[in-house]
């Protein structure tokens, strides 16, 4: 399981979500275009300053050794090499969130939420408290399997809508391949854009 991701007080605002999409485009010599959609779903670029990073107890509520947490996280991914988890505060748990009708043959179903009009897939399920099948609670007989599937040991009967509470996150990696840790006093760091972006499981 990827690294997760470290609780950090000192962010601080803006934090901006930027959704990514990419289409190639065709363009003919009447004037019409031809466009196709490259990417199945949307990946998001997560932009956080951090203003407030301790190595110690200086700054009680910036967290204990949030300097090391987050600067341990970096090197660990070796910068945008490996992924991570990073859970949204906005973005993060759903509750009933319907997954899909049975068939009476499918056991895997992946996690989805909806955000508006659009259900899309989540990318890294971390917890799930509740799935029903047809309204009916199901303590048993379903398993998680990651990053994101619903696993039955039987297949739910057609038409049975299959529905869970969860909690997820999004695996993603650095943008950049260096960020700069700036010491500003004694005890006291900060990072003025951490840039990561989320990338399909």
């Amino acid at each position: 399981m990827p690294p997760t991701f470290p609780s950090l007080p000192g962010i601080a605002w803006p934090v901006t979500k930027r959704p990514i999409t990419a289409t190639r485009v065709a363009a003919h010599a009447s004037g019409r275009e031809v466009r196709s959609a490259l990417y199945p779903a949307a990946l998001y670029e997560f932009t956080l300053p951090v203003e407030g990073l301790t190595p110690d107890a200086t700054h009680p509520g910036l967290g204990a050794a949030s300097l090391q947490a987050l600067l341990g996280l970096y090197v660990q991914c070796r910068g945008t090499w490996g992924t991570f988890l990073f859970t949204d505060p906005t973005d993060g748990a759903v509750t009933g969130q319907a997954l899909a009708a049975g068939d009476g043959a499918t056991t895997a179903f992946p996690f989805v939420r909806t955000l508006g009009g659009l259900t899309e897939t989540v990318g890294w399920v971390t917890a799930v408290s509740r799935v029903t099948v047809a309204g009916a609670a199901k303590a048993g007989g379903w398993s998680l399997t990651a990053p994101n599937l619903l696993t039955f040991a039987t297949a739910p009967a057609a038409g049975a809508v299959i529905a869970a509470d969860f909690a997820y996150a999004f695996l993603c990696r650095f943008v950049d391949e260096g960020v700069d840790f700036d010491h500003l006093m004694q005890g006291l760091w900060q990072v003025r854009s951490l840039r990561f972006r989320s990338v399909t499981p």
